[in-house]
């Protein structure tokens, strides 16, 4: 399974968010401490309409990091759906 790392837009809102990983989980805690500041870290998932860079549009898995107070960091589409509901 390949992933998909391109440029993009966020078209809609996010959907289905959920954590996946949190803490020791995440294995880039220290790079992202010392890149954004000491947080509580979480891993999160979630599906949204985004444009390509090419201007298509197309529904997508994202995954990115999250700390309160830091915001969303490093978000990157993980997958792209075809027909997602």
């Amino acid at each position: 399974m390949a992933e998909y790392c391109v440029d993009f837009e966020l078209i809609s809102e996010l959907m289905d968010v959920e954590t996946f990983a949190s803490g020791r989980g995440i294995k880039n805690v220290r790079l992202l401490n010392r890149k954004y500041g000491f947080a509580k870290w979480r891993k999160r998932k979630g599906v949204a309409l985004i444009r390509l860079y090419n201007g298509n549009e197309c529904f997508a898995e994202l995954h990115w990091y999250e700390a309160h107070g830091k915001g969303r960091k490093e978000m990157k589409v993980k997958w792209i759906l075809h027909g997602y509901e």
